[in-house]
């Protein structure tokens, strides 16, 4: 079993706070991703967990044992950091034994746990070979083979694709996600990039300034985004989100007006939609702005609009073609609209009717 609870867990240093009264409990064999822009505790919260940095207040458990005071060495986990940390000398055979070596596995058991490591990752056809003569995705796959191999109780990846190209991320992405699937490891993974965190995960935890902003299924935080700043994060393009003022069950703003929204709810509010819920057209659509930009997806077009002050995406069909300044309207029903508190930046939970 590898529960993890984390109670009350804050990290300062001095005045600067990393991470602030942290509660969150990892159930077995979950795979759980922290999620944020740089500099919002999450690599300090995986390394608190890791044993790599002392906590300041609070308490980790795996399970139930208290691991405050327990060395990385006997936490029974595996890393695979940003940077492979392969040793260039050592063919890949060798790297992936190394943890075995290390910890004092009997001999006999070496070679056929390297050989189930390799075979997961795919790389039996380059275990004679040096990190040198390995491509970037590779190596990467050297590093989770050698995670692997020790068969621990957790795994803590920090930004571990980072270093990828765009195609390698896709199928390095895949790969971990059926290899936590096989292994059924409790795992913890440290991203910026939302893609792969909704991608991945069983639950995401969203942070922001050391604080934990929401915590849910990738479902819930795209569709129900607990305050502004999640729904400004998640989602690519990320939510649109217009100032203006609600009256009377009607949303309006510079080149904007929505109705049927709740009759409970007055001033001013934040209102969020997203770009792939809106559509161009009819002529009675709740936005009349020019064109602002047009981009091209391939699958889709991307239209720009300014709205409330605001630069707002629409997707359209991938046929469609608007010159930049051409006027048009665009369709934004009440039943797709989200509502945030102007003040506080939280989710207004009035029931709109869908």
């Amino acid at each position: 079993m590898a529960e993890i609870r984390l109670k009350n867990v804050s990290k300062r240093w001095k005045h600067f706070v990393a991470v602030e009264k942290l509660n969150l409990d990892i159930a077995d064999r979950e795979f759980l991703v922290l999620l944020g822009p740089s500099g919002c505790g999450k690599t300090t919260t995986m390394r608190m967990i890791a044993g790599l940095e002392d906590i300041t207040e609070g308490e980790i458990w795996f399970g139930d044992k208290m691991v405050n005071k327990l060395e990385p060495k006997d936490r029974d986990i595996s890393m695979v950091f940003q940077s492979y940390g392969l040793y260039p000398t050592m063919s890949v055979y060798e790297n992936i034994r190394f943890p075995l070596r290390v910890r004092k596995v009997p001999d006999n058991l070496h070679h056929d746990k390297v050989m189930r490591a390799a075979r997961m990752v795919e790389l039996v056809d380059f275990l004679d070979r040096r990190p040198a003569a390995l491509s970037g995705g590779q190596r990467q796959r050297v590093a989770l083979g050698r995670a692997i191999v020790r068969e621990p109780n957790v795994f803590l990846m920090d930004e571990p694709l980072s270093n990828l190209d765009a195609k390698l991320r896709v199928s390095t992405r895949a790969q971990i996600k059926h290899l936590q699937h096989e292994l059924k490891t409790t795992t913890v993974y440290v991203t910026h990039d939302q893609i792969e965190a909704m991608t991945l995960a069983h639950r995401v935890v969203v942070m922001n300034k050391g604080i934990v902003q929401q915590l849910g299924t990738p479902s819930d935080i795209y569709d129900r985004p607990a305050n502004i700043f999640v729904a400004g994060f998640i989602g690519s393009p990320a939510m649109n989100l217009v100032h203006g003022d609600i009256q009377d069950g009607v949303f309006n703003a510079e080149n904007m007006r929505v109705a049927g929204l709740p009759l409970t709810v007055s001033g001013p509010v934040t209102l969020g939609f997203r770009a792939e819920d809106a559509a161009i057209g009819p002529e009675t659509g709740e936005i009349a702005a020019g064109v602002y930009a047009l981009e091209l997806l391939g699958d889709a077009s991307l239209i720009a609009m300014q709205v409330g002050g605001e630069l707002v995406s629409i997707k359209a069909p991938k046929e469609f073609r608007a010159d930049i300044g051409t006027p048009v309207r665009a369709s934004v029903p009440a039943k797709i609209c989200h509502l945030f508190d102007r003040t506080t930046g939280a989710r207004i939970e009035e029931r709109i009717v869908r």
